[in-house]
């Protein structure tokens, strides 16, 4: 029911949209259109770009990874209104997903690889740029352009787009303040044009703000940004140079019983409570810190039919992952052990140093979290006669990556008779090393706080995982009578290695070379005017990730995953509107999963030590398909109005053996987990003069958070209602050119609902409504 009047409510918008065209003047109909929303270039395959009033819904605290959300095909979710927490951060296209379990969607920045997008050690685009310096968002659903730099991209590849320098001198500030503590400062200078055709910016910003549930996170974010742009007769030379500096403290996961219980928590805490049990889910204790360095250098030659073009890059990260496991851990028999003689952990040391033993037969007290704790972590169940001091660890996760990398592309074009030949072809090679290690701090005194001691009393691992990745593409499209017709082929060779820097063990090595994947398609422009038909074929590949070689277990057996895309659709595109609509089909073979081997060594808890046995193996795959549809309409001068819908059928593939499936817990026919059968987006915008505003909707169908479909299991749709207004005002002043004023609301009426999914058992709680006031001023 709800989806119906959805439904009827985007039809009878769109019908009251068509009415107000009618009432239009001449003048008005024959009036110029200087931008209409951009939903498909001349492509074989379903893509969007996302545009200005699609990013005028945000503010500038709002990480650059959210924009696209009101793409077809595509549903972002954070932990808050500002995606200040990477950690929850999802994204889900045509089923495929990039959360904390999966990365199944390629992501660069301005065409350069980003590095993976994991949460240990990997690196979205909001690592990279600044709201405020964002030119925009290229989406490929499916299909990528074949020269695309991802071994990622199995459902889709964004390319987020940084702006290029202003051609006059400038200087701009703003300034943005908003709910839970949020505000953050921004400057940007524009050089204008200092040497011939050749411009540069610079910008620096700080951003701060805290959680929705009890205040307690201490979010911060330093940027620093510039960009220089020389355009020569023949060559253009484009450099760029990022540094980010982010500390989050986290949002958790909780399941779909306890949403129904309490809709606006996620069990984490604020308050120290002196208990190491309960600090456990202590939420500064659970911290993401990462620093991220990327520059590129980019030389573009192009004349007469041929062009040429190379790239080089570098990526630095680094950055821990924090947790307060609730116990002290032992290497040997210098410390204490793991567990006592009994299998419990030991939470409480007697005044001497010695071991506190629990009371003979005391049941612990203990709810909270995870359902309660043994008498072991009950502090009423201590033998207090010598004291029973509290004792936990600050477990650091270390994780850098070091990349360099270079792309090159040439590509020729040539007139043979009514015929247009473009052959084109590319390389990329990266070579990086990601290092991951993890050691434990005792807190220093857990009756007070988390504070720790500096050196770590055990390193539990310290592994490096070198890479290197080549590609190589080759395309030739020709163009005639209306028709391009593009068949093209890529291959990549990607080796993986481990060495453990304790043991100094080296291997395993693997080679995860694809084959070669071909790609296919075209493109008619028909006689009627405006209207194209397109259909696409590729092959797509997803590299074993060096994770798996984490795993104790062999992996020889493992292979890469591969996806087969194909993209039926029409365009049809006049002065004042565009429609299009993309049907797709998809087939993702090799999908390579955890299988976890043991419970948990904590009982009620989690796997602090990561010892659970298990391994990564291929399982099966998923198949998906579904419908894209997308509409935008400039009614008159002052309004425009969008809307897309999808329909979207992901299901898990079995691997063929019913046995092995349920060995396994696959269950194939099932619905993928996180993806929505059904998306609805409707926005209308306004511009009049100096002032512009908006509103959205965009309506999220029911999804599965468990792969085996519970019923018990599944988080509600929602609908949530972004609205934002502005006005740029204009100063008869020598000093300041412009006032710009922004308010944006995201959820406007305060939804309740489960966002980002993950881990096959949770999903995060939804950001209520959220207010962003800002202020910019052009100098």
């Amino acid at each position: 029911m709800h989806t119906q009047k959805l439904l009827v409510s985007a039809v009878a918008l769109a019908s009251t949209a068509f009415a107000w065209a009618q009432e239009d003047t001449a003048e008005n109909q024959n009036q110029v259109i200087e931008e209409l929303l951009i939903i498909g270039q001349q492509k074989s395959y379903g893509n969007n770009a996302v545009t200005q009033s699609m990013m005028d819904q945000h503010s500038s605290l709002t990480s650059v990874v959210d924009v696209i959300d009101n793409i077809p095909g595509v549903l972002v979710t954070e932990g808050d209104s500002f995606g200040a927490d990477d950690w929850s951060t999802t994204v889900s296209i045509r089923g495929f997903q990039l959360n904390l379990d999966q990365q199944q969607i390629g992501m660069t920045i301005d065409g350069v690889p980003n590095g993976n997008s994991n949460y240990g050690g990997g690196s979205k685009a909001n690592r990279f740029i600044d709201s405020e310096d964002l030119a925009g968002v290229e989406v490929s659903q499916g299909t990528a352009d074949i020269s695309s730099r991802s071994h990622e991209a199995l459902g889709g590849t964004l390319n987020y787009l940084t702006s290029n320098p202003a051609d006059e001198f400038g200087f701009t500030l703003s300034t943005a303040v908003g709910e839970y503590d949020a505000k953050k400062v921004y400057a940007r200078l524009d050089t204008g044009e200092f040497a011939p055709n050749t411009s540069a910016w610079i910008s620096v910003s700080k951003s701060e703000s805290s959680d929705f549930m009890e205040g307690s996170a201490e979010n911060e974010r330093e940027h620093v940004s510039a960009k220089i742009v020389s355009a020569q007769e023949f060559v253009t030379v484009t450099g760029f140079v990022s540094y980010d500096d982010a500390h989050e403290d986290n949002y958790q996961r909780i399941t779909v019983a306890e949403f129904d219980v309490n809709e606006e928590s996620d069990r984490l805490i604020g308050t120290w409570t002196g208990i190491p049990y309960v600090d456990q889910v202590y939420r500064k204790g659970w911290s993401t810190l990462r620093e991220n360095t990327l520059g590129y250098l980019k030389v573009e030659f192009e004349n007469d039919g041929f062009s040429a073009n190379a790239t080089g890059y570098y990526h630095h990260n680094n950055g821990r992952g924090d947790w307060l496991p609730p116990y002290v851990v032992a290497a040997d028999g210098s410390l204490v052990t793991y567990v006592d003689n009994t299998g419990a952990p030991i939470s409480y040391f007697a005044a001497d140093g010695t071991e506190v033993v629990s009371i003979p037969g005391c049941e612990s007290t203990l709810t909270f979290p995870y359902g309660g704790g043994s008498a072991a972590f009950d502090p009423s169940c201590q033998d207090t006669s010598n004291g029973a001091i509290p004792v936990g660890s600050y477990r650091h996760t270390h994780y850098t990556k070091t990349r360099t990398g270079l792309t090159a592309d040439i590509a020729w074009t040539a007139q043979f008779g009514e015929a247009a030949n473009t052959l084109r072809g590319g390389l990329w090679y990266e070579d990086y090393l990601r290092e991951e290690s993890r050691n434990w701090h005792q807190t220093t005194d857990s009756r007070l706080g988390y504070s720790f001691e500096g050196s770590p009393y055990w390193l539990q691992y310290d592994n490096e995982f070198p890479v290197t990745t080549a590609m190589y593409y080759l395309e030739d499209s020709i163009e005639m009578a209306g028709v391009t017709v593009r068949l093209g082929a890529k291959k990549f060779f990607v080796e993986l290695d481990k060495d453990n820097e304790l043991t100094g063990a080296g291997g395993p090595e693997v080679d995860s070379d694809s084959d070669v994947l071909p790609s296919f398609g075209v493109v008619y422009n028909t006689p009627v005017d405006g209207l194209e038909v397109f259909f696409g074929y590729a092959e797509n590949f997803a590299a074993i990730k060096d994770v798996v070689l984490e795993s104790a277990d062999a992996v020889a057996n493992v292979e890469a995953e591969t996806a087969k895309n194909t993209d039926v659709g029409i365009r049809f595109q006049n002065d004042k509107f565009q429609v299009s609509a993309v049907y797709y089909d998809i087939e993702f073979d090799n999908r390579i999963q955890f299988v976890d081997g043991g419970n948990d060594v904590v009982s009620g808890g989690s796997d602090y030590l990561g010892e659970v046995a298990g391994q990564y193996i291929n399982q099966g795959g998923i198949e998906s398909n579904g419908l894209e549809l997308a509409f935008s309409y400039n009614i008159n001068e002052n309004f425009s109005f969008y809307s897309a819908y999808t329909y979207n059928d992901s299901t898990y593939l079995g691997t063929g053996d019913s046995a092995v499936d349920a060995a396994l817990g696959i269950n194939p026919g099932n619905t993928v987990i996180g993806s929505p059968d059904n998306m609805l987006v409707l926005s209308l915008d306004f511009t009049m003069s100096n002032y512009y505003a908006g509103v959205s909707q965009k309506w999220v169908d029911e999804r599965f958070v468990t792969s085996d479909n519970s019923s018990a299991n599944i988080a509600p749709d929602y609908s949530l209602f972004d609205v934002y207004a502005g006005t740029d005002i204009a100063l008869n002043s020598s000093f300041i050119e412009s006032l710009n004023v922004h308010l944006t609301v995201n959820n406007l009426l305060d939804e309740n609902y489960l966002s980002g999914i993950s881990g096959d058992w949770g999903a995060w709680v939804g950001a209520p409504r959220t207010a962003v006031l800002g202020l910019t001023a052009k100098f």
